[in-house]
């Protein structure tokens, strides 16, 4: 498969919170950072996710924003 995003973190599953409509996968990558994302019960199914399942983290955004106190 190929991808146009460039920001494609690679990471396994850590936990995974399934609910009525949406469910949640932790992903922690090398060094133990944790990416959280909210998909739709649907997907996480469809793609067999699992605790331990190598996984990519895939961020497409137009913008970041960046704040300071």
């Amino acid at each position: 498969m190929k991808i146009s995003a460039r920001n494609q973190l690679k990471g396994n599953v850590k936990s995974i919170t399934p609910g009525s409509v949406n469910t949640e996968v932790v992903i922690e990558l090398p060094g133990g950072t944790e990416v959280v994302s909210i998909i739709t019960k649907a997907s996480a199914e469809s793609m067999g996710l699992a605790v331990g399942k190598e996984v990519y983290a895939v961020i497409k955004a137009s913008s970041v924003m960046v704040s300071v106190d």
